[in-house]
Order: structure tokens, then C-alpha cells, then sequence
């Protein structure tokens, strides 16, 4: 892409291993300069190429290395986003040229080893991008983390499946290509962190929503394997906010002959020859599957098994979020349980009797907390990690004319995604924020930056968080204590353990 300004070659003395950062930084793919963030102790580095383009024939294929340059990359600007449906509340750029990642670094020289913080985001793998203003790193990397951003392939250009395709890729990672993005640029951290401070050996991969479930999934891939020594999920896990399992690859390969059929294409190779506009749909119902080779089985059957990754974990859910639905009337309510909760229905229907709203938003509120205590429990059981939860309840003052995740819920506003400013310490947006809103923030962006350095959250100055048993639900609040009704009680969330763990013995 045709975006960058290439400085003269006079600068290229000045890169080396140790320069300060705020000079030329020397990547395996040749130089790169940044710019100071709003304050001048942080530099961004924004629209670095972790990966060739993937277009013309590379589309549906395995992330290939990206290009070496002469001169000075000049990185101050993002790059387009990955191609999808943004509807009327993003004018963002879009491209199927997206493969680029962002960096944001407190550290004084190239000798320091600071810890590194990989931000996946979310959008139910249909939406999003890593230069999101919600995502900037600048406040994590004045507490002395390295953040790193990047763009995955969304909806059909990172989660397609077709018998074709399959053939062609010998089974190696077919329809899971938004998360073979996510292990190039971890690669890529591996091979080039270094240079801007950050500690190799010290990766904390974390997301929220979608970004949260790849976080799960890539502690199942066996490719993974050493590169991140922590993990983060926010709001979701392998088969995102609900007890499920991923699709299979015939599963998979069924949904996409259909959506190649609707576009009436016959082949891969017409698929390949279609423009990128014609295959942006809105994309929802896509996410990673279980191929037999990157995802070698179900990411539940592999956590209750432990084979999963063994890292120390951080993940938690917030009050206000659900993805239970609207029912209309007790038929309806009693319908949608028996059909997909079997003999298990009566059980859950003396837990949520209720056929109004509040029943069915009380009933995902209390999935999602489940799925994630559930993720904590499971990643610790092993005895070689630790597992840290928590429960996110404050409640910012609503954004301006917000639509989309900066939404106000109509249950509250501690809602899907709205911890994810407090995390990064980044309370923007033209809103009303009061000291409460800094002081979770602070405190939160604080835990997770200590998490990163160490595994364990907890620091001076902190209240002790303790680590997550499953037996007494050890879980930090970040906001204020929830009322009654508020908080899954343990009655329901043995259900969703019991649901679970039929699941698992299909």
C-alpha cells in the first residue's frame, strides 16, 4: 500500500541494536520511525507490516513474511482495517491490505525489558481493528508496559471454509486464517520486541469479546507454544459468551459452499477472482473451528482435559452484559430452554422462571460470568498456573450520541465492553468522568500492567487480589459491591457447569 513516506538513507546510521527509541528502530524488515504520543516519554509506531498482503492468490492462505524496505519506514499513521461490515458508524479505510501492527513504548533504549501486552480485539470476529481510539496504548506504556495492537481477518476473508480449500491446504489451518494472523504477529513480536524495549519472554496476549475467545483459543493451539507467558480474556472465551462448541471443519465447509453459492461461484479460484467488496458481508456467525490441525479439538474438551497452554490467567465478565435474548411470553422462554438445554431444561427453568426480559437477561449475564469463571478454574486445575477473576461494576457516565459497543445498555451501564477504557486508563470520549471512573481505572490498568510483568496482579499500593480456587470463588469487584440479583449465584452456576459438562461427554 502506498501510504508511508520513506526517509532519506542518510538515517541509517542511526538504527542499531541499542539506539534510543526515539530514533530509527531496526526490525528484521529494516527500519522504522515512530512519534511521540501526547506526552513525549511514549512513542507509537503505528502501521508496521507483520505480514505480506493478503491478496490476489495469498487470499485464504497462511500469513506469508512481509517485504524488506530500503530507508525509513515512516510509522505515524495507522493502517486501513481489515475488510468488513462497519455499517453507517465507521468511516474508517478498509482493505484487504491489513496485515499491519501497532506499538506504543515508554522505554528509554532498546537494553531495557520491559513487559509486553498484545492487544486482540473484538467484534464478534465480523468487526474491529487494532486502532480503535478505545485501544491506544499510550497510559499502559507510561506504567511500563510495551503494548502492541494488530489487525486479524474478519468474517469471510478470516473464517472461511470450502471443501476446495481444505484440499489445497492439506488440512493445515483451513477456515482459521484471522487466527494464523494473530501467531504472525505474535512472531513477529518474538523476532522484533526487543528493539523497542519489550521482554520477549514476557508476553501477555489479552482481548476482549471475540479478541477474549481468541485469547482462549490460541492456549490450544499447538503452533502457540512459547509465545506468551500470560493471558487475558475479557467478556468471553473459546466458544465466546455462551456455553457452546466451535463448529467443525465439515460444519464449516457446509456454511461456506453455501456462501459461495450465493455469490454463484462454483471454485476457489472464482472466489479468489472476485473483488473484495463483492465477499464483505457483515460477516456475523463466523469464528475460528475446529480444523484437526491448528485447533486439534474442541477448546472445552481440551481445557477440561488440561492440555491446554499452562499460563497464569486473568479473565472476568461485567454486571450489566448479556446475550440471553428477549423472550416473548413463558412459551416462548420455556421453548428456546428445553431446545437447547434437553433434560437439563427443568433445572434451568426453576433457576430462571421468569418469561420477562429480566429472566432471560439475568439467565446471559450469568452464562457469561460462568464461561469465564469456568475458563480460571480449568486453566488452574493443573496446579501449574494460577488464575486470577473478577467482576466489573462500575458504571461509567453514558458517551455522547453513542451507538455500537459505547452504548448505554438498557439494564444498566456496566455493559459489554465497558471495562475496556478502564483497562487501558484511556477515559475519553467527551464524557462526564467522576474520581470513582479514575480510580478503577487507575486501579485496574495497574493490576493488569503487574500481571504482565509478573503473572500475579497484585503490587504495592494494591488491594491483595487473591487467586481464583473454584472452591470459594475468590473474585475482585472493580466497582461498587453488587446488589442482590446482580452476582450469578452458586445454584446457577452449577447449572452451567453440569451443561458444560454434558457438553464435554458428547
Amino acid at each position: 500500500m502506498n501510504r508511508v513516506t520513506l526517509l532519506a538513507t542518510a538515517v541509517l546510521t542511526l538504527g542499531n541494536a541499542f539506539a534510543a527509541i526515539n530514533d530509527p528502530v531496526r526490525l528484521d524488515t529494516g527500519l522504522v520511525s515512530g512519534s511521540a504520543a501526547s506526552g513525549s516519554d511514549v512513542r507509537a509506531f503505528k502501521g508496521i507490516p507483520f505480514a505480506a498482503p493478503p491478496v490476489g492468490d495469498l487470499r485464504w492462505r497462511a500469513p506469508r513474511p512481509a517485504a524488506h524496505w530500503d530507508g525509513v519506514l515512516k510509522a505515524d499513521e495507522f493502517s486501513p482495517v481489515c475488510m468488513q461490515d462497519t455499517g453507517s458508524r465507521d468511516s474508517q479505510k478498509m482493505s484487504e491490505d491489513c496485515l499491519y501492527l501497532n506499538v506504543w513504548t515508554g522505554a528509554r533504549s532498546a537494553r531495557e525489558k520491559l513487559p509486553v501486552m498484545v492487544w486482540i480485539y473484538g467484534g464478534g470476529y465480523y468487526r474491529g481493528s487494532g486502532s480503535l481510539p478505545m485501544y491506544d496504548g499510550e497510559a499502559l506504556a507510561r506504567k511500563g508496559a510495551v503494548v502492541v495492537t494488530f489487525n486479524y481477518r474478519l468474517g469471510p476473508f478470516g473464517f472461511f471454509s470450502y471443501p476446495e480449500l481444505t484440499k489445497e491446504s492439506d488440512r493445515r489451518g483451513a477456515a482459521n486464517f484471522g487466527v494464523m494472523d494473530a501467531l504472525a504477529a505474535l512472531q513477529w513480536v518474538q523476532r522484533n520486541i526487543a528493539a523497542f524495549g519489550g521482554d520477549a519472554k514476557r508476553v501477555t496476549i489479552f482481548g476482549e469479546s471475540a479478541g477474549a475467545g481468541m485469547v482462549a483459543n490460541l492456549m490450544t493451539v499447538p503452533q502457540a507454544k512459547g509465545l506468551f507467558q500470560r493471558a487475558i480474556g475479557e467478556s468471553s472465551a473459546w466458544a465466546t459468551t455462551r456455553v457452546e462448541r466451535l463448529n467443525t471443519l465439515a460444519e464449516a465447509e457446509e456454511a461456506g459452499t453455501k456462501f459461495a453459492a450465493s455469490l454463484g461461484a462454483h471454485s476457489l479460484a472464482e472466489l479468489r477472482a472476485k473483488p473484495a467488496e463483492a465477499l464483505r458481508t457483515d460477516g456475523r456467525g463466523t469464528a475460528p473451528v475446529v480444523d484437526g490441525w491448528l485447533i486439534p479439538e474442541d477448546p472445552g474438551k481440551a481445557f477440561a482435559e488440561g492440555k491446554q497452554i499452562p499460563v497464569p490467567v486473568l479473565v472476568g465478565s461485567n454486571r450489566d452484559e448479556s446475550f440471553g435474548g428477549n423472550s416473548r411470553g413463558a412459551d416462548q422462554f420455556g421453548e428456546r430452554a428445553r431446545n437447547r438445554f434437553g433434560d437439563l431444561a427443568d433445572a434451568f427453568l426453576r433457576l430462571y422462571p421468569s418469561s420477562s426480559d429480566d429472566s432471560a437477561f439475568a439467565a446471559g449475564r450469568d452464562e457469561m460470568a460462568f464461561v469465564m469463571r469456568n475458563w480460571a478454574r480449568l486453566a488452574s486445575g493443573s496446579g501449574k498456573a494460577k488464575s486470577y477473576v473478577y467482576y466489573f461494576t462500575q458504571q461509567p457516565p453514558p458517551a455522547p450520541n453513542a451507538r455500537g459497543p459505547l452504548a448505554v445498555g438498557s439494564h444498566g451501564s456496566a455493559i459489554h465492553t465497558a471495562e475496556i477504557l478502564y483497562v487501558f486508563n484511556h477515559l475519553n470520549g467527551g464524557r462526564a468522568w467522576i474520581d470513582a471512573d479514575r480510580q478503577v481505572a487507575d486501579t485496574m490498568s495497574s493490576y493488569w500492567v503487574n500481571f504482565a510483568a509478573n503473572g500475579d496482579p497484585n503490587g504495592k499500593g494494591l488491594a491483595k487480589w487473591a487467586a481464583y480456587d473454584g472452591k470459594t470463588r475468590n473474585v475482585m469487584v472493580f466497582g461498587n459491591k453488587p446488589e442482590e440479583g446482580q452476582a450469578p449465584t452458586d445454584a446457577r452456576l452449577a447449572f452451567f457447569q453440569s451443561y458444560f459438562e454434558s457438553l464435554n461427554a458428547k
